[in-house]
C-alpha cells in the first residue's frame, strides 16, 4: 500500500492511535519553535514541519485550543496554552519555589530592611523553607526548617481560611489552639473572624501571637492551578512595622505566583 506524506512523517512513532501521534507531533513542533526563541508557530510552518496536511493540522490544533493546551496570538500563530503551563507547574517541587522566590525576597528585604520568610504547609504547621535576612543588627531570624502552628502565623491563618470554616473548626479541635503569648487566638470564633478578614484582604497579620515583640504580615503564593503552594511574610520587631509594607508584600507575592505559573486572568480559575 502506498504511504502518504502524512504517514511517512509519523513512521518514527509507535502509537497505534494515529490522531494522538499527530497531536504529539504538533505539540513537539510548537515546543521546538518556542525553545529556539522563535515565538508562536504559524499553521504553514507546523504543517510543513510535521508533514501533515494543512486542514488536518488545523482541525487537531482547533481541538487542542478548545482544551486550553494551545493558544493563538493576534496573528493567528500557535503557542502553548494555559493548560500546558498548569501541567508543567504541577511537577515543580519546593526547590523550584525557593529558586523562583529568592530574588524577589531579596528585593523585598532591601525595600523594607526586614527579614523575609518563605513557608510551606505541612499538616497543621508552616515550615520555613527559605529566608532573606535583614541586614540590621536587631532583626527577626527564623531558622530554615523550623515550624510553627498555623493559627499563630500570618500565612497560616490564610492557609486555614483558604479551606473554609469547617477546616478551621477541625484544625481547632485537633490542635487545641495552643496559646503561645497573650495575643494568641485561642477562641474559634475569633479565629474564624480573622481568617475571613484575612482572606477578604488578601493578606494577614501576626500581632505578636507567636512571640511577644515580633509581628508579621503574610500573603499566599499560588501555582497555575490556583493551588496554594506556599506563603511569603515580612517579620520584624513590632515597633518597626510600616503600613506601606502591605502593598510591597502583596506585589512580591503576585510576582512569585506568576513565576510559578499563576495567572489571575485565566478564565478557568474563575470557575473554581
Amino acid at each position: 500500500m502506498k504511504q502518504t506524506t502524512e504517514d511517512l512523517s509519523l513512521t518514527k512513532t509507535t502509537s497505534s492511535i494515529q490522531v494522538i501521534d499527530r497531536m504529539v507531533a504538533l505539540l513537539d513542533s510548537i515546543a521546538a519553535n518556542m525553545a529556539n526563541n522563535k515565538g508562536a508557530a504559524s499553521l504553514k510552518f507546523l504543517s510543513a514541519d510535521t508533514g501533515l496536511h494543512t486542514s488536518t493540522a488545523f482541525r487537531i490544533l482547533a481541538a487542542l485550543q478548545i482544551h486550553g493546551l494551545i493558544e493563538r496570538d493576534a496573528q493567528g500563530a500557535y503557542c502553548y496554552g494555559s493548560k500546558m503551563r498548569e501541567y508543567g507547574s504541577r511537577v515543580r517541587v519546593g526547590t523550584d519555589l525557593r529558586q523562583e522566590a529568592l530574588p524577589i525576597m531579596e528585593q523585598l528585604r532591601d525595600a523594607t530592611g526586614e527579614t523575609i520568610n518563605l513557608t510551606a504547609r505541612e499538616g497543621d504547621e508552616v515550615v520555613y523553607i527559605e529566608r532573606a535576612l535583614s541586614h540590621r543588627m536587631m532583626r527577626v531570624e527564623q531558622v530554615i526548617g523550623s515550624r510553627a502552628p498555623l493559627h499563630v502565623t500570618a500565612v497560616g491563618k490564610l492557609m486555614l481560611a483558604e479551606n473554609g470554616h469547617q477546616a478551621c473548626i477541625d484544625y481547632a479541635a485537633r490542635s487545641g489552639l495552643v496559646r503561645y503569648t497573650a495575643n494568641t487566638l485561642t477562641d474559634i470564633e475569633q479565629l474564624l473572624h480573622e481568617a475571613d478578614t484575612a482572606l477578604a484582604n488578601g493578606y494577614a497579620h501576626d500581632n505578636e501571637e507567636a512571640e511577644l515583640g515580633v509581628a508579621c504580615i503574610g500573603v499566599l503564593i499560588r501555582d497555575a492551578g490556583n493551588s496554594v503552594i506556599g506563603g511569603l511574610s515580612i517579620s520584624a520587631p513590632r515597633e518597626r512595622h510600616e503600613s506601606h509594607w502591605i502593598g510591597l508584600l502583596v506585589e512580591a507575592g503576585k510576582r512569585i505566583s506568576q513565576r510559578m505559573g499563576y495567572n489571575a486572568d485565566n478564565p478557568h480559575l474563575q470557575q473554581k
